[in-house]
C-alpha cells in the first residue's frame, strides 16, 4: 500500500506534468474556449485539448487553487490545495470550496461521457462534508465518476480525499443533458432608445 507521503510526492509529479502540457500547448493561460474550438467535438475531445494546451484550461482553477490531473471518458479528477485563503471565520476551509472542488469533478465526469453535439449543466448538486480541512493537508483530490448518462439526464459521483485516503466530503450530481447549437447563437440587437 502506498504511503501518505509516497501518494503526495506522486499527486505533485502528476500536477506538475499537467501543468507542463498545459504551458507547453500554446495557450496563454486560463480562459474560455470559443464556439468554433469545440464546436463538433465530444467532451472527451474538449479535455483532450485542454489538457494538450490547444484549448484553455478554465479561470476557476487558478482563482480555487485546483486543476483537473485526469480525464478519461466517464470519470475526472480535481487536485487543490486547501490554502488559508479559503478559510471561514473558524479557520477551517470554506463549504464552497469543497462544493467547486466536487462540483467540478462531477460535471468533468458527465461531460467527458457525452458524445459531439452534446452539452450539459448541472440541476442539482448535493455535498457531504464528512471533516473538516485545513492547511495541514497539502493536496486533496475530487474523484468524480459517471453513475448514468441518458438522452437528458445524467447522473455522477464525487469524493474528495488526502494523499492517506482519509474522506473529508462527497458528492452527488443531477445533471441536464441537452443539444450543443449546431451554429452560434447571435446576439440580439439592443433595443432602441
Amino acid at each position: 500500500m502506498e504511503s501518505a507521503a509516497d501518494a503526495s510526492q506522486r499527486w505533485e509529479a502528476e500536477e506538475a506534468a499537467v501543468r507542463a502540457r498545459n504551458a507547453s500547448g500554446g495557450q496563454s493561460g486560463p480562459g474560455v474556449a470559443r464556439y468554433e474550438q469545440v464546436a463538433g467535438k465530444s467532451g472527451l475531445e474538449v479535455f483532450e485539448g485542454i489538457f494538450a494546451g490547444e484549448l484553455p484550461f478554465p479561470p476557476i482553477g487558478d482563482t480555487m487553487d485546483f486543476i483537473a490531473v485526469h480525464v478519461e471518458k466517464g470519470k475526472a479528477v480535481f487536485q487543490g490545495r486547501p490554502s488559508e485563503r479559503f478559510y471561514n471565520p473558524l479557520g477551517t476551509v470554506h463549504g464552497g470550496w469543497f462544493a467547486a472542488m466536487l462540483d467540478s469533478a462531477v460535471g468533468c465526469a458527465v461531460h467527458s461521457a457525452l458524445p459531439a453535439g452534446k452539452s450539459y449543466t448541472t440541476l442539482e448538486l448535493k455535498v457531504n462534508m464528512i471533516r473538516a480541512l485545513t492547511k495541514a493537508v497539502p493536496l486533496v483530490r475530487a474523484e468524480g465518476s459517471v453513475i448514468h448518462v441518458g438522452g437528458q439526464v445524467a447522473t455522477a459521483q464525487a469524493r474528495l480525499v488526502g494523499p492517506d485516503g482519509k474522506l473529508y466530503a462527497h458528492a452527488t450530481t443531477t445533471c441536464l443533458v441537452f443539444d450543443f447549437p449546431a451554429t452560434k447563437a447571435k446576439q440580439a440587437d439592443p433595443p432602441p432608445k
